[in-house]
């Protein structure tokens, strides 16, 4: 009995005997671009909330005198492309891995160092002029990073830097938060209620975006263990440099952490368009998973250090109030008035002095 001979699905594009070529099912590529559409929106609303926070004269103060801008220019552009081509030597992975270690090191901050700079009470002034200051200056700084550190392996053009992705970067951080300083400049009561809720629906927008991460790109997990061990240590190490460093040129706590957020916390999104844009399938295979453990890692370290902080914080309310007894009047205002950014009026000591006037910058 003669089996009937296979005919080419209707769709083929180039049939060679039993072989075929289809195209491939659109349905992944328009789920990625109706999330990447709706995360984008949802993160603009965020920075919105983020923007509740921020006055702006105490924002032109950092712009103005940029001396915490500067230490974490140096951080940024400085200490994590080193330390990425420190490990890459130390861990002597292949070369399109040390390239992406190189990338993930040299991209600007993200937004979700603004929304944790707010749990961690930190200067959520010096949070947003840092972040859009270093989207602004990668322009120039990532390319010139990426020629020092990654010639030892590859030929500095071979990697495409997306300008277009970094000016959208930058345009969806100035413009929601732009709108959320008049908020609060107009109506401050509607900020205060605004920044409650974003706070919240930031720190659950980036553990959706880890999450769907790991679940749209699973296959890309099996990678090899040097690249699972320094996606690990490497936001610790960003984090721990950068608050050394902040606290070493005389920096206070708050700013300390800060600094050390945006130096720790990068633009892994940025990292992952880079890769996709300069190599090959088959090169990708090995390096893609990397911006992904690398996001996940340092969203590891901010809750950590998030609960700590508030461990702390907690622990020295309670000796304040057996100390004091159920506290003054003034006490409990000076509480309420933290919750709204903690890290612009109090101190490590609960103090409310003005930092514009009382810390050195």
């Amino acid at each position: 009995m003669c089996t009937p001979e296979p005919t080419c699905p209707a769709n083929a594009t180039i049939c060679s005997g039993t072989s075929c070529l289809v195209p491939r099912d659109p349905f992944n590529d328009i789920l990625g671009v109706v999330m990447s559409t709706t995360l984008t929106i949802m993160l603009a609303l965020v920075m919105f909330s983020m923007g509740c926070t921020v006055e702006a004269r105490k924002l032109w103060v950092h712009i103005r005198r940029p001396w915490g801008i500067f230490i974490g220019f140096l951080c940024q552009f400085g200490i994590m492309p080193f330390t990425a081509f420190a490990l890459s030597l130390i861990f002597n992975v292949l070369p399109v891995q040390a390239v992406v270690i190189i990338v993930m090191g040299c991209c600007p901050g993200g937004s979700s160092s603004n929304v944790f700079c707010y749990w961690l009470d930190g200067d959520m002034d010096l949070s947003i002029s840092m972040t859009a200051c270093s989207s602004i200056l990668a322009l120039g700084m990532m390319p010139l990073c990426l020629l020092i550190y990654t010639t030892v392996w590859t030929s500095g053009d071979a990697i495409q830097i997306p300008y277009d992705s970094i000016v959208i970067t930058l345009v969806s951080l100035l413009v929601p938060v732009g709108i959320g300083i008049y908020t609060k400049h107009r109506w401050p009561e509607v900020a205060k209620k605004i920044l409650k809720v974003g706070s919240v629906v930031g720190i659950l927008l980036i553990i959706i975006i880890a999450v769907i991460g790991g679940v749209l790109y699973q296959s890309s997990w099996t990678i090899s263990p040097s690249l699972w061990i320094i996606g690990t240590i490497y936001p610790f190490i960003g984090f721990g440099l950068g608050f050394l460093l902040a606290r070493f040129v005389g920096q206070p706590w708050h700013r300390c952490r800060t600094i050390a957020l945006e130096t720790g916390m990068q633009n892994a999104q940025l990292a992952s368009t880079i890769t996709q844009l300069s190599f090959t399938p088959a090169e990708l295979e090995v390096m893609f998973a990397f911006p992904l453990i690398y996001s996940i890692f340092q969203l590891v370290v901010a809750l950590v250090a998030v609960g700590i902080h508030y461990s702390i914080k907690r622990c020295r309310q309670k000796v304040s109030a057996e100390e004091d007894g159920e506290g003054t009047i003034e006490d409990h205002n000076k509480q309420n008035y933290a919750l709204e950014n903690g890290g612009f009026h109090c101190d490590e000591n609960g103090n409310t002095e003005d930092k514009d006037k009382g810390t050195k910058l």
